[in-house]
């Protein structure tokens, strides 16, 4: 399909949505025009008689309920705030190169330059638009004549979309290979200029956004009754539009990657791969470094810097990534923006708040956390905090203490089946409250996975999670008058993981009081591995083979790998570590 067929398909499909309205709005005109008929045939005489009185009488009363719900529909769909994507907003005096870039991207491909820049804590890239008037003002509208140029007529009050960039791309791709991926995105700015395709997304826009209001809870029984009734006729609006809407946006997509095709073809299929590398990246770097720091009530301040760091560590290990090194001499995309760490802690704190569900300012319970303190500001607390959780567990099933305090050897002769402890009872009584359940966010029913050999594996599962559950706490609230430091502020959360297993749980616990044993006892130190996260460090070197012996250990119940590799790594299993 190329560029005028794919604009022409998005345009035909405009037009059929605004039928599918203007048919809406005919509907609800219908019994007025009826009444003005039958109320103008009284005055002239013609339409008399008892007949023609009755039908005047119920039909100027129902075609005057038909306006007022038509106009309380239509003004709720046009006032209707539609989702906004949650982003960090670019100045263009904070990045002019980046302005610059697009704008002559845009002049190359003969379309409007987007109104404004913005960037999104994620690996994608597109364009938003955010006229619609309960949004205000459209952003950056007062240089939106320098930045749109004179491509294209446009109707006086409207601006061109929002371009929103992935900020993971700024920084771990070079300039070249950025202008490449936002080819095909800037390029949909051309159809976006075009009235009907333009008033088609409005509507469909404003139909969401009124199914949405329409099904908020907390209204009066009127209020909810009035409501459903717009909901209704909402959803059914939307169901109309639904077929040609999607068309209409494939046929927008399609021309505006034909458009692409001539710019940067060289650098596009290079680009692409770096998305892909981008994406693994930052996934592995939220889930295994971020979220630790997350669930202590931390925040680390440079996601996007330690993006690079990740992807650099990858090419290191990967022999399939080796010539991605030396895409690293050219200039970073960041490079572009006057002052990327700014932007880099505002993206990481929105990261943060998407898919942690952390406050949106930082305060006492939810500082940031610079990487270079990162092993002994969030690891080393970590394991500290795991292994005294683990230690008040034992308290709880009955192991005895030690005098001298905590030590490894307790939970090494505990879980070993060949240690003094005794199996737990099989008849004993199951208490579901004090076990847990899956909906405290840490542990669920291992369904897929074979039961543990260990006896004494269940009772200190159960423990920690109903221990976890007690800890748990609501987030802090929002401060009333925060500044905001994104575009909107109503947003879902999005979890980066599903519950840690009861298996995970207890391997966590215990690997994490080996780790406090090695550091107390062995001069061992915390590390941070940018693709794994936490590490330990023996004698300068991370310790890989550890994960297996311990779950030897928790599964099982044979100690003997793990006393092993204490005794080889000279820690002291009997003696008292530090906890928190």
């Amino acid at each position: 399909m190329g560029v005028e067929a794919g604009a022409q398909a998005a345009r035909s499909r405009a037009l059929a949505v605004l039928r599918i309205r203007s048919r809406a709005l005919a509907v609800a005109l219908l019994p007025a025009a009826l009444a003005v008929v039958l109320l103008a045939g009284a005055s002239t005489g013609r339409l008399v008689g008892p007949a023609w009185h009755v039908a005047r009488w119920v039909v100027t009363p129902v075609a005057v309920l038909v306006l007022l719900a038509a106009c309380a529909i239509a003004l709720i769909v046009a006032r209707a705030r539609p989702a906004v994507s949650p982003t960090v907003a670019i100045a263009e005096e904070s990045a002019p190169d980046l302005y610059r870039m697009v704008r002559d991207l845009a002049d190359r491909l003969d379309v409007p330059a987007p109104s404004a820049i913005a960037l999104t804590p994620d690996c994608d890239s597109w364009l938003e638009d955010r006229t619609h008037p309960a949004h205000g003002p459209p952003p950056s509208e007062h240089r939106h004549d320098e930045l749109a140029g004179a491509h294209t007529p446009r109707r006086r009050g409207t601006a061109a979309p929002v371009l929103v960039i992935g900020s993971p791309f700024l920084w771990w791709m070079r300039v070249g290979e950025l202008r490449a991926v936002l080819a095909p995105v800037v390029a949909g700015t051309g159809p976006s200029a075009h009235p009907d395709i333009a008033a088609a997304r409005r509507f469909v826009r404003g139909l969401d956004a009124a199914v949405a209001v329409a099904s908020s809870p907390g209204r009066c029984p009127m209020a909810r009754l009035v409501c459903a009734g717009v909901g209704r006729v909402a959803r059914l609006l939307l169901y109309s539009c639904q077929e040609h809407a999607t068309l209409m946006e494939r046929g927008v997509a399609a021309a505006a990657s034909e458009r692409a095709q001539a710019v940067d073809y060289g650098l596009r299929i290079v680009a692409q791969e770096q998305v892909g590398l981008a994406y693994a990246g930052w996934d592995r770097l939220l889930t295994r470094v971020a979220l630790p720091a997350w669930r202590m009530g931390r925040w680390p301040a440079r996601l996007d810097a330690g993006v690079v760091a990740a992807l650099t560590e990858l090419s290191r290990r990967d022999r399939l990534a080796e010539g991605f090194a030396s895409r690293l001499g050219e200039r970073p995309a960041c490079d572009l923006l006057e002052e990327p760490g700014t932007v880099d802690e505002a993206a990481s704190l929105l990261a943060a708040r998407l898919f942690h569900g952390g406050p949106a300012v930082p305060g006492p319970d939810w500082s940031p956390v610079n990487w270079d303190e990162y092993p002994d500001e969030i690891v080393d607390r970590k394991w500290r905090t795991d292994a005294a959780r683990l230690h008040r567990v034992l308290d709880t099933v009955g192991v005895s203490r030690t005098p001298d305090g905590p030590t490894l050897s307790r939970i090494l002769d505990h879980l070993s089946t060949q240690g003094p402890s005794a199996p737990c009872d099989p008849h004993e009584p199951h208490d579901p409250v004090a076990a847990g359940t899956p909906d405290d966010g840490e542990a669920e029913a291992d369904d897929d996975e074979p039961a543990p050999r260990n006896p004494h594996f269940a009772p200190l599962a159960a423990g920690l999670t109903a221990e976890l559950a007690r800890e748990k706490t609501p987030v802090p609230a929002e401060p009333p008058e925060a500044p905001a430091i994104w575009d909107d502020g109503t947003f879902p959360l999005f979890p980066l993981q599903p519950p840690r297993s009861s298996r995970e749980l207890l391997t966590d616990h215990v690997t994490a009081m080996v780790c406090c044993a090695a550091m107390d006892t062995a001069g061992a130190a915390p590390g941070l591995d940018w693709l794994d996260g936490p590490s330990l460090l023996v004698n300068g070197e991370r310790a890989t083979d550890l994960s297996s012996r311990v779950l030897s250990l928790v599964e099982d119940g044979d100690p003997a790998p793990l006393r092993s590799w204490l005794r080889e790594s000279g820690i002291r299993p009997e003696k008292p570590v530090r906890l928190v």
